[in-house]
């Protein structure tokens, strides 16, 4: 099961994630994202855990908890939609037609 993990404290490492959801059971991976640029954390991580049932309980039993002084979500994590992996949003015009806004696609100047 792979878990969704946020509001972490930013100084928080991903072997204190593992540590902390250790206790549920095995932990396959736990990782802090950080942002690329400033290498700073993003306040958010994921933890994969093989069984399901362990996965759940730490779910119910983390979720809403005060961790490294923040009180932190926790829930199952869901697949990235389409348009989210390429960094975008989309908006529906007033014709009903869609419209791609940010994060990749053609670029046009305008000189």
């Amino acid at each position: 099961m792979n878990i969704f993990v946020a509001k972490l404290n930013f100084k928080t490492s991903s072997e204190e994630l593992q540590r902390l959801f250790e206790n549920f059971g095995e932990v396959s991976s736990a990782k802090v994202i950080f942002d690329s640029m400033t290498n700073r954390s993003k306040g958010y991580g994921f933890v994969e855990m093989p069984n399901d049932e362990e996965g759940e309980r730490a779910i119910n039993e983390l979720n809403e908890t005060v961790f490294a002084g923040n009180t932190i979500a926790v829930k199952q994590a869901r697949p990235r939609e389409e348009n989210q992996q390429r960094g975008g949003f989309q908006r529906r015009n007033n014709n009903g037609n869609d419209r791609r806004f940010g994060g990749g696609g053609e670029r046009r100047n305008r000189y």
